[in-house]
């Protein structure tokens, strides 16, 4: 076994990759407010080196957290004589890491078609890239490409354009992979890409929605973030920028847009992984959507998918005032989530962000939802939690698949419910 670690160690470094041989993944379950205030206290105990992939928010919320082998220990023995109680939801990230690895590997054979693409793996940005110049050149009548920025370590940005022809159309906005390590947002955002091609003209409904609006897909929102995490770290969340004064690297661009921001929900230490950026704006990912959102000037719908934890979302995540739409946007979210549910029984929840999970300042649906596009909404996918970041690529598929019963309900009453 000493022997194995060993090797791991020496290969991770080979390669240039973080290592996280002996990291473990705890699932803490605070009794009462106490408690949640207890486990905020190791939150911020920076030599812990603590990754909280779900934060302590309110009892009854399970808080996930990964800890360094260096940590756990200490971790185990605060929460033990707290009385705080615990399970271990992933006895070692490396060997998931590992085998996500060789998973890969084993289906790195370039693809010349999208027929011929493999769905049911991960890939790199620049495989995810040649996919999408795949797509636009077998469907030129239909899918264009268009670059709306550079990253802060100038990658370009791109997204994919869906349109049956005309000018200043109401359109629909969907991104995957704004948190770079959630893998299974990327790789359902190609998946999303290939079926809009194919539901054309074979599904009544959705070709109806096409004929008469756009639809804008950006598969990697955070490119530099995405390319990190295949290269370094496989964990990192936040973009590559960088912040004067301090050695740490990016923010959280789904804490950077003008809508509460700087709030409570948000950290203003440039370590924390729920870094809120220099000013609101300030990472050119989120400023080219911005900038985008507002030239367009008509966007009816904003779609903003994540991972994990099995909901559909709406605002306010900064406020608990409840959104003007909220009774719509409330139905439509059962709506969907019922959609979803109905093909692989995976159960979801819907609400506001602020209720359903916590508060969260300078979040992207915030601020569309404040530019006047009513229909603004989250998804966290699978799963919720046995695996969280770390989704198996088996399971891909049918995680696009389901989601995209919940994102037709949504555009199709988008369509019919014009504002």
């Amino acid at each position: 076994m000493r022997r194995l670690l060993v090797l791991s160690v020496l290969l991770q470094a080979a390669f240039g990759h973080e290592n996280f041989v002996g990291h473990q993944v705890l699932r803490i379950s605070a009794a009462d407010e106490a408690q949640v205030q207890k486990v905020k206290e190791l939150e911020e105990l920076e030599h812990l080196k603590l990754d909280f992939w779900r934060d302590p928010v309110r009892p009854g919320i399970p808080i996930d957290v990964r800890v360094p082998f260096s940590s756990i220990q200490a971790v185990k023995v605060f929460l033990e004589s707290e009385g705080i109680s615990y399970d271990i939801m992933i006895e070692d990230i490396q060997s998931l890491l590992d085998e996500e690895k060789t998973q890969m590997l084993a289906f790195q054979a370039r693809a010349l078609s999208t027929k011929t693409f493999n769905y049911a793996t991960y890939h790199t940005l620049e495989e995810i890239y040649e996919f999408m110049d795949l797509l636009v050149a077998e469907n030129p009548q239909l899918v264009s490409k268009i670059q709306i920025g550079n990253t802060f370590e100038n990658r370009p940005i791109y997204v994919l354009k869906f349109s049956t022809g005309g000018t200043n159309r109401p359109a629909i906005w969907i991104d995957t992979g704004i948190h770079s390590r959630e893998w299974v947002t990327q790789a359902s955002g190609v998946w999303f890409a290939k079926k809009i091609t194919e539901a054309y003209t074979q599904d009544p409904a959705f070709t109806a929605i096409l004929d008469n609006m756009d639809i804008f897909l950006e598969i990697v929102t955070n490119p530099d973030g995405f390319a990190y995490t295949h290269k370094t770290n496989r964990m990192w969340r936040k973009t590559r920028s960088r912040t004067q004064g301090s050695l740490c690297v990016g923010a959280d661009p789904n804490r950077n847009w003008d809508a509460g921001f700087g709030l409570a929900g948000a950290s203003n230490n440039p370590c924390s992984d729920t870094y809120h950026g220099k000013f609101a704006n300030s990472e050119v990912e989120v400023k080219s959507i911005v900038d985008f959102v507002k030239k367009h000037g008509s966007i009816k719908a904003f779609i903003s998918i994540h991972s994990y934890s099995q909901l559909l979302l709406y605002p306010y995540g900064y406020t608990s005032e409840p959104a003007p739409d909220k009774e719509e946007l409330d139905q439509l979210a059962k709506s969907a989530v019922t959609a979803l549910t109905s093909l692989y029984g995976t159960k979801y929840k819907y609400g506001s962000i602020i209720d359903t999970i916590y508060q969260a300042s300078g979040s992207t649906v915030d601020w569309t939802y404040s530019q006047g596009i009513k229909y603004s909404f989250t998804f966290e996918l699978r799963d919720t939690g046995r695996r969280g970041f770390l989704l198996p690529a088996s399971q891909i598929i049918p995680t696009a698949e389901e989601t995209w019963l919940a994102l037709l309900t949504i555009m199709d009453h988008t369509f019919k419910h014009p504002y």
